[in-house]
């Protein structure tokens, strides 16, 4: 009996412990150390990504989870709430982000360029254009295959703005929509030997992968900047405006902004820094 009331007393004992240790408040860290982030796939696919974040978790003690998805999705997650902070380059579709009340501190990160894609022989002579517009008119006339992400990306913007400005609607057998990713876009880009629209950094971190190279670049239309933007906390209370505010003042700090600079691919820096 006295050894069966000791067993029972020290069961009473451990699950006391137990109850009392888990009644606890973590801590705001311990609640807030994930920070969520939508990018697009181009931050991604190039491995900038995986060049800074390891760095900052190092630095702030802040995990990021990172969904990568064009801009416009990305958006859409700030929008609902379901992420803390957005990576994004399409500044009319991020001024009017914060504009409707979802983001705040929008602060420009840095920038690179679009370059049209194609097979090397150049056949709408493309790179016989004076600008971006003419240069994606020509292949709209000539009906090669044109690779669209087709999914709302910043990229996907880009190019439909070129369309505009180029007089051109474009359909039919040759206007594929991908409604993909910008590394799966220049892949599908490259087995038709077609034409697309990409970020110089993906294309960078692909370029010994693949066929197709840069034939029109230069133009100042093409000007490709990124920015960050938090989720603002008063339209959504739950998400982490800390975790958030801490990832935006570290990516436009002096260390964020470096590293950004040193990221290369082959020699070739993808990203500019251009923080205020």
């Amino acid at each position: 009996m006295k050894k069966g009331i000791l067993v029972a007393f020290l069961l009473v004992v451990t699950l006391f412990s137990l109850y009392a240790g888990g009644s606890q408040e973590p801590s705001e860290a311990e609640k807030n150390i994930r920070v969520k982030l939508a990018t697009t796939t181009s931050t991604d696919n190039s491995g900038l990504l995986e060049h800074l974040l390891p760095v900052f978790t190092e630095e702030t003690g802040y995990q990021v989870n990172v969904i990568a998805v064009g801009t416009g999705a990305a958006l859409e997650l700030g929008e609902k709430g379901d992420v803390d902070v957005v990576l994004v380059h399409a500044r009319e579709l991020e001024n009017q982000f914060v504009a409707d009340g979802y983001g705040v501190n929008r602060r420009d990160v840095m920038y690179n360029d679009f370059v049209i894609l194609g097979p090397s022989a150049d056949p709408a002579g493309a790179g016989s254009a004076s600008n971006g517009a003419e240069a994606i008119e020509k292949i709209g006339e000539a009906g090669i295959d044109f690779v669209s992400r087709g999914d709302k990306s910043g990229t996907h913007v880009k190019e439909l703005n070129l369309w505009e400005e180029a007089g051109i609607k474009p359909s039919g057998n040759w206007y594929k929509e991908a409604g993909q990713g910008m590394g799966a876009v220049i892949t599908m880009t490259n087995d038709l030997l077609g034409y697309t629209l990409a970020d110089r950094g993906t294309f960078l971190s692909m370029r010994g992968e693949i066929d197709i190279e840069v034939v029109h670049e230069g133009d100042p239309s093409l000007f490709n900047p990124y920015g960050i933007i938090a989720v603002n906390p008063e339209v959504h209370s739950h998400v982490n405006y800390d975790g958030a505010m801490a990832l935006v003042d570290w990516m436009v700090s002096e260390q964020g902004q470096e590293l950004i600079a040193e990221f290369t691919k082959g020699g070739d820096q993808l990203f500019y820094p251009n923080a205020e």
